[in-house]
Parts: C-alpha cells; structure tokens; sequence
C-alpha cells in the first residue's frame, strides 16, 4: 500500500440466482482441496445425491474450483461463486436433499471455517470490496417475520415436520 493511501470499502449486496428453489449452501473455507472434500462429504454421506459445488480461491492462480454430480448445477454453483466473486467462499447448489442432510459432515471438514446459510429462500449475500478483494459480509435469508404463530400454525408445523419424516 502507498504512502498516505487510504484504502477505500464498498458494499455490494449480491442476489443469489436459484431460479429452481434449490438448496443452497454458503461457507467459507481456506484451502484448494475443500472442492473435492465437499464433494466427497456431500457423496460420501448420500448416496445419489445431486448437487454442484464452487469454490472461489483466494491466492495463486486465483481460480473457481468446482465439481459435483449434476452439470447443471455445477454450472449455476460457478456462477454464483463469480457473481459472489469473495476469496475462499464456496457455494453449494443440492437437489432432491435438504442441508440437514449434510450440514454436519460439510462442517467436520477442517479447512471450513464458516457456513452462511443453508436455504432454499431467496438468498442475497452483502460483499465488502476493498482494493485487496472481496469478501462476505453477511447474508440476508428470505424474508422478515411477518407475525408469531398461533395454535394453528404450530400444529400445521409439526404435522410438516412428520410428513416429511424428520420427526417422529
């Protein structure tokens, strides 16, 4: 940085494409390898699972790393990360699974240091830009409280909840 150069911050509020209510992802991680070990948790854990994955590297060659089992989801993963365009964040794009499914092992591997979100919502992530990069600041997931629910809504809840199986 030169003499007397204050560096200046911008914010850009990104809005996240997911024209198919997909799944989304969004972490931070610090290491060429998190594309393939992401791959392999997101496999390893289920089976058949569908999904794309990028990863925006920070240093060297600077590239979006990406892999995943669905071309069309690696494709929109990619094109998130660019829009996103933040070093070491990664967006993952799942089809047919929910987050909870791979939440766990996804922050069991070691170079994550961060999720965002995991969302099926419409998703808008704040990025900082200074003259070293970009970086998320936050992320703003679906909409704000409309009102606080009645006995009819936490019944309707619960029986969601049991229909697709997540409680007993």
């Amino acid at each position: 940085m030169e003499s007397g150069h204050t560096p200046e911050l911008q914010l850009h509020l990104v809005a996240i494409e997911n024209p198919d209510g997909l799944n989304i992802i969004c972490g931070q991680s610090h290491f060429i390898k998190t594309v393939e070990d992401l791959h392999e948790a997101i496999a390893g854990t289920v089976p058949g699972a569908q999904f794309g994955v990028a990863f925006c590297e920070a240093s060297g060659p600077c590239l979006i790393r990406h892999s995943g089992t669905a071309d069309d989801l690696v494709v929109l993963a990619i094109h998130n990360a660019q829009i996103i365009g933040a070093g070491h964040s990664f967006v993952v794009l799942l089809r047919n699974l929910f987050p909870i499914n791979v939440l766990n092992v996804i922050r069991c591997i070691p170079e994550v240091c961060r999720i965002y979100c995991a969302t099926a919502n419409p998703l808008q992530v704040v990025v900082a830009e200074t003259d070293q990069g970009r970086g998320i600041v936050a992320v703003i997931d679906g909409e704000s409280p409309k009102g606080i629910e009645s006995d009819k809504d936490i019944a309707t809840r619960k029986a969601f909840l049991r229909t697709i199986g997540y409680k007993l």
